[in-house]
């Protein structure tokens, strides 16, 4: 007797052992037990899901001569003809070879007449989709209203090719994919009744090649077990499927979980020399990362005991983050592999970007910490010839001294704390606060140089701005050779501070002033032109807002009688909510002892928020005035100006004036003017 596929032996016979079904088989035993029978039934679904098979058992149940049942018997001749495809009442026919309005009409001309053999004439028209359109058109009448004698089971895989008047005269049932463990179940009924050794490990990698149907599980089945010599083995199975295995994928993570690259290498080189699949290999790492997440947060969404067992080793090895972070770059990588120069170069970047972008490692107590990687520090110590590197014999004392202690470095004292009038730029880059780790001031080749010890300019006063503007470090002292160093990138602080003073206070004698080592600008030295040689610096001006504490009682009440509200809010010091408020009120009047004040109707809710602002403001302007005043805030149209719109028309102002500024500058001119540039006034801040 000739061999009989696994596909084809065991195919259900019965509902009871249809497999992963439930919802269709439900609704169907429910109508055969109740006699609520449709005409026409249309099964959809991917291949293999049991379209075929549900439609013979319906059949079955339908011709079984027990009678109309949900259980079909099974040993009546009518069930053995439908098993054995020989029934005369039930007709198969496959759409794809016979989609023509010729074989629809004699197939409808059949129909008319009485079954042979059984109580229906059933018609199943596989794949249905592929009817022309004349073939639909002239089954529409009788597929409405076929004789009572007839059922038709439509299946298709496409049913969005089937036109919308089909659908409606049909029951339309959706099959779903399999489940991998419902394969994996089923699989392990059928070797246990075959006798076939097997390793469970194996039946998920079938499950998992057959993507949601069984046929395709049974098909592999057969295969593997011949491809076994009669076992199915895991081994034996991913060489057959040519996928990657899951100790291939768990050695993955070991690796990573040990900061290993040679790990990470180790299993890209196994899969070349076993021409693995890196594309399969990075859609299972990605699904192994999904797993591993989803057990940290719900572990018991994974039904299967022994992959949970196994992924939850892994779930304290990689933060819930990293996991993410993981998973994406798996799924680049694969997506990536087409424009690598070959898979296993794709494939080995990938894992070296999982490895570099591990999260940063804990550093034991008293040793040395793992850098994040991308953050240009290197892994574990740091050799001692970069933290500190040797002086040439050379250089100046104190130009390497400060960038080999770095300790004393960090500690520089303020500007004007004892800098001798001698002191040029080596020492104000000895005295920088910046790490050593810059390279700038630590350079040999910096100290050493013939322009170390050459005469600078005195330190200048501190500028107006002196807190905003950073102390230039040493590796911008370049020798003058044969390059010009751009005088944009060298102007001192005083040109972009606006004050020149420092110059006008400079010695006119000696070798800074005959031969400066940089060159000024023109519009700088025509301003310098215009300071006096004996005008003293100017001093840091404060800052306003810090300098503003509550106002005495005379100056509260000159305010008053001047109607300087604006004034009056700086004197006060408000802020927060009550300043908001403030700025949007109008002065109208202050006549004894009470002050009037208006706020526009667009800025009402501000006094809706906080109703008690005018006791609030009364008790400030009180105690600042020395007497009780009376505050009164009342809502209308602005007929004047508020402090608010003061303040943004002088903001304005000062940046209409910045904008003219830049646009006359001559070197912004020669940038738009040489390289079409453009101008962005919204980003200029005015100082």
């Amino acid at each position: 007797m000739s061999y009989q596929v696994l596909a084809r032996k065991w195919r259900p016979k019965s509902f009871g052992t249809l497999v992963g079904q439930e919802h269709v088989v439900r609704a169907l035993t429910h109508a055969l037990a109740t006699g609520r029978l449709h005409h026409a039934w249309l099964f959809t679904g991917t291949r293999g899901v049991g379209k075929t098979t549900i439609s013979r058992i319906l059949a079955k149940a339908l011709n079984c001569e027990t009678g109309i049942t949900a259980e079909p018997c099974g040993e009546c001749e009518a069930c053995k003809a439908i098993d054995a495809d020989r029934f005369p009442d039930y007709v198969e026919m496959d759409a794809a070879s016979n989609r023509g309005v010729d074989d629809m009409a004699a197939l409808l001309d059949k129909a008319v007449y009485a079954p042979v053999q059984g109580r229906y004439k059933v018609y199943m028209i596989d794949e249905v989709h592929m009817l022309t359109g004349h073939a639909f058109n002239a089954m529409l009448k009788t597929l409405e209203e076929p004789p009572e004698h007839v059922k038709f089971i439509l299946a298709t895989t496409d049913p969005q090719k089937i036109p919308v008047t089909v659908l409606s005269r049909c029951l339309q049932f959706n099959l779903k994919q399999m489940p991998p463990g419902h394969i994996v179940d089923h699989l392990t009924r059928i070797l246990q009744a075959e006798a076939v050794p097997f390793e469970p490990g194996a039946l998920r990698h079938l499950a998992k090649a057959a993507n949601g149907s069984m046929r395709d599980a049974l098909s592999l089945l057969d295969q593997s077990i011949a491809h076994g010599a009669g076992k199915v083995e895991e081994e034996q199975v991913t060489h057959m499927l040519g996928t990657v295995g899951d100790d291939h994928l768990y050695a993955v993570l070991d690796a990573l979980a040990a900061g290993s690259v040679a790990g990470l290498m180790a299993v890209a080189d196994g899969m070349e020399a076993r021409s693995l699949s890196f594309d399969a290999a990075l859609q299972s790492l990605a699904s192994l990362f999904h797993r591993i997440a989803l057990a940290q947060h719900a572990p018991e969404a994974i039904a299967d005991e022994v992959e949970r067992a196994r992924i939850v080793a892994y779930v304290g090895a990689f933060d819930a983050e990293f996991l993410q972070l993981a998973y994406q770059i798996a799924i680049h990588g694969r997506d990536e592999l087409p424009l690598a120069p070959d898979e296993y170069t794709g494939f080995a970047m990938t894992l070296l970007r999982l490895h570099a972008f591990r999260p940063e490692q804990p550093a034991a107590l008293g040793g040395p910490g793992v850098a994040p990687a991308g953050s240009g520090q290197a892994r574990g110590p740091v050799p001692a010839a970069v933290q500190a590197p040797a002086a040439s014999p050379g250089a100046p004392a104190g130009g390497t001294a400060a960038a080999a202690n770095p300790p004393a470095a960090q500690a520089s004292p303020s500007p004007s704390a004892g800098a001798a009038p001698g002191a040029g730029r080596q020492g104000e880059a000895a005295a920088s606060p910046r790490p050593a780790a810059s390279g700038a001031a630590a350079s040999p080749s910096l100290a050493s140089s013939p322009t170390a010890g050459a005469p600078s300019r005195p330190p200048a006063a501190a500028p107006r701005h002196a807190e905003a503007v950073a102390p230039k470090p040493a590796a911008a002292e370049t020798p003058q050779g044969d390059h010009d160093v751009p005088p944009w990138e060298d102007l001192p602080p005083e040109a972009y501070a606006g004050d020149y003073s420092a110059f006008a206070a400079a010695p006119q004698d000696g070798p800074a002033a005959s031969a400066p080592d940089r060159p000024v600008p023109p519009r700088v030295e025509a301003e310098l032109r215009q300071v006096p040689a004996d005008a003293a610096p100017r001093a840091a001006e404060p800052d306003p807002a810090a300098s503003r504490p509550q106002a005495a009682g005379g100056d509260v009440a000159a305010l008053l009688a001047m109607g300087d509200w604006r004034g009056l809010i700086r004197a006060l010091g408000l802020s927060g909510l009550m300043r908001e408020l403030a700025q949007h009120c109008e002065w109208l009047d202050f006549d004894d002892g009470e002050l009037r004040l208006r706020l526009s109707n667009a800025h009402r809710h501000l006094f809706d928020m906080n109703r008690a602002a005018a006791e609030r403001l009364q008790d400030m302007l009180g105690n600042a005035a020395g007497r009780a005043l009376r505050v009164r805030i009342e809502v209308g149209d602005i007929a004047g100006e508020t402090p608010a719109q003061r303040d943004e028309a002088e903001r304005r102002v000062r940046h209409a004036d910045a904008v003219a500024a830049l646009e006359a500058d001559p070197f912004v001119r020669e940038l738009i003017e040489r390289f079409d540039a453009t101008l962005v006034e919204n980003s200029v801040k005015p100082l």
